[in-house]
């Protein structure tokens, strides 16, 4: 009996160990341009988009893992940290599935777009010539 027992708990560390929240990262992103990449999350941590604006002027995007206690917050980054002067505001907000921190649906339908116009284009010219 112990050695069932035994065996159900290395199961279950095993799939505990292995179930760590998968991320989209991207440490700064400009305008609609946010290269990003897969990360692991550590424990206490959720998946967050980031939205926001530097200098008053350009739109700013970062994604990857935070802590869940600086979730759905607006944070300000001053430069130098002990001046008034803001460089940038930025919004968290959180989610705590895999890969939930995708770009926005229009961002998928721009490339859609992009993809059927290029596509076209070419039958377009096939067909003219």
């Amino acid at each position: 009996m112990n050695k069932i027992l035994l065996g159900i708990f290395a199961v279950a560390i095993c799939f505990a160990v292995g179930q760590a929240l998968q991320c989209y990262e991207c440490k700064l992103g400009i305008w609609d341009l946010c290269i990003t990449s897969e990360k692991k999350c550590n424990d206490g941590e959720h998946c967050f988009s980031g939205v926001g604006t530097a200098v008053g002027l350009v739109d700013i995007k970062t994604k990857g893992c935070l802590e869940l206690s600086r979730c759905n917050k607006t944070e300000q980054t001053n430069f130098p940290s002990n001046s008034s002067n803001k460089v940038y505001q930025l919004t968290k907000t959180c989610c705590s599935a895999d890969l939930c921190n995708s770009a926005p649906a229009h961002f998928h339908m721009s490339a859609v777009s992009v993809a059927f116009a290029a596509i076209s284009a070419v039958f377009t010219v096939k067909y003219l010539i």
